[in-house]
């Protein structure tokens, strides 16, 4: 009854759902009225050994998946359908896994062995009970503090790192020579191999929820993907982010740092499709080995985003390219969304550790180049800070609804390996902890102090944290020089 082969193999542990497993083959047995004795006998095992696989506590190799499809007399594909056979052993199978969470294991409760006489809603009275356990525990961890910490965490891992995910790159490199890739930019074709190769159909949506990117159906093996633009993140590149949760077995997030890992592995993932590890670092080394390394050519070559490029350059720099880089991105009011270093630049940061929603100081190019003569062109500089001097490069990526401006940059002695060293702009910055940009001049200070009150515009982003000052998260230097340009038209 198999139609799938020894070859394939299945990789049973990364397909398998071992507790849906069993619930279908409990299911199966039962519907041809099979004791557990009478399976073991047909399939030359013991009834203890069956017992393990219904209960979803043992793998079973492929010689008795096939033994147990014949003496069932269903296809090996029947077995393996992740989805639950019925409601039932659906609510079997959710409160089996509620009980292996730590959180209800915390409870101190007895193992609830579920016979056929509890009846299903209390099993379901159960599961609602659970849930907003969980629900009540998310809301007490996803607060902007919890947020900003584990941002700072996660940070201090990928400077260790080298911002390098070598069992990510593998994972991306295998799925890569699964559909036949050999170069250049990841194509169209490339991409819906990638999806059917991870077992999915792709559906193109127009009411996908608001507050979702993607929906995965793990039921119907369905990506539900809406055609729209969101900044760096295409539905190309949306599309293989939701594959990498799958690709790198991601579980429901205990906490706001695991949902924050998983996003950063899954965006990394993707990163390591569209731009390839065995196709980019041939580039770049020999883009070095030219002194014409540049972030937009590695745009350009593997057609992705300019932000995506800048910051796959920093996953490969330190790895292969033997240098050390920082990233930012920011908007106009220099106030930073996302941001990596292991250069020993110092960005603005709160007690916490945490630099997203801080305001970088405007004699850096991420701020410099929104005021270029053409702000859509590459902006290159040098910054001489309180650590050494920086190499920078800026881009304005444009967007639909709010304009971020992307760096990448480098320590001094390593700008000769890159487009754009020649540039002649430089500034000094003495922040983080100097006066170079915070303070308002004396001047303007000593007029317009005590005149001014302006209304903050509100920033939303999941990790804003409000910068010190009289009105947080207002630039009063911006503010008082826009109030004396217009005293003076008076």
């Amino acid at each position: 009854m198999s139609s799938i082969t020894g070859e394939e193999q299945l990789s049973l542990t990364h397909e398998l759902d071992l507790l849906a497993f069993g619930q279908r083959l409990k299911h199966l047995r039962k519907q041809r009225g099979l004791t557990l004795a009478d399976l073991a006998e047909r399939v030359g095992r013991a009834p203890s050994q069956l017992s393990l696989l219904e209960n979803g506590k043992r793998e079973p190799k492929l010689s008795l998946l096939k033994s147990l499809a014949t003496a069932l007399n269903v296809p090996v594909e029947e077995l393996l359908r992740r989805q639950a056979p019925n409601r039932r052993a659906q609510l079997e199978i959710a409160l089996e896994e509620a009980q292996r969470d730590p959180l209800y294991m915390r409870l101190g409760l007895s193992k609830l062995k579920v016979s056929a006489r509890v009846p299903n809603e209390v099993l379901e009275h159960i599961l609602a009970l659970y849930g907003e356990l969980k629900a009540r525990q998310a809301r007490g961890t996803a607060t902007p503090e919890e947020a900003r910490l584990a941002n700072a965490e996660l940070r201090r891992k990928q400077r260790e790192l080298g911002n390098y995910f070598e069992d990510i790159e593998k994972a991306a490199a295998e799925a890569l020579h699964a559909v036949g890739y050999r170069g250049g930019a990841l194509s169209e074709s490339m991409v819906q191999a990638l999806v059917s190769h991870f077992g999915f159909t792709l559906r193109t949506v127009q009411d996908l929820p608001q507050s979702a990117r993607s929906v995965m159906d793990l039921r119907n093996r369905r990506i539900y993907l809406k055609r729209q633009q969101l900044g760096m993140h295409t539905p190309r590149t949306v599309l293989l982010q939701t594959l990498g949760h799958y690709a790198l077995r991601h579980d429901r997030p205990k906490d706001f740092a695991d949902f924050l890992r998983q996003r950063v592995e899954a965006n990394y993932f993707a990163a390591a499709l569209l731009v390839p590890e065995s196709a980019a670092v041939p580039f770049l080394r020999e883009a070095k080995r030219d002194k014409t390394l540049s972030v937009e050519d590695l745009r350009d070559v593997f057609a992705v985003s300019y932000e995506m490029a800048a910051h796959r350059f920093t996953n490969l720099a330190t790895r292969h390219l033997d240098l050390l880089c920082h990233f930012v991105r920011n908007d106009a009011g220099g106030i930073i969304y996302k941001a990596y270093e292991n250069d020993g630049i110092v960005f603005p940061a709160d007690e916490q550790g945490a630099i997203e929603g801080q305001r970088m100081c405007r004699q850096w190019s991420g701020r410099r180049v929104f005021s270029a003569p053409d702000r859509f062109s590459v902006y290159y500089q040098y910054c001489d800070t309180p650590t050494g001097t920086y190499f920078c490069v800026a881009h304005v990526d444009p967007a639909q609804e709010k304009e971020f401006a992307i760096t990448l940059g480098v320590p001094y002695r390593e700008s000769r390996w890159f487009r754009g060293r020649e540039t002649t702009n430089r500034t000094k910055s003495n922040c983080p902890n100097g006066e170079c940009c915070r303070r308002p001049p004396a001047e303007l200070a000593q007029r317009w102090e005590g005149y001014a009150w302006p209304s903050a515009l509100a920033n939303s982003h999941v990790l804003t944290v409000l910068p010190p000052g009289s009105f947080p998260g207002v630039d009063e230097a911006d503010v008082y020089a826009f109030l004396e340009r217009h005293a003076a038209e008076e």
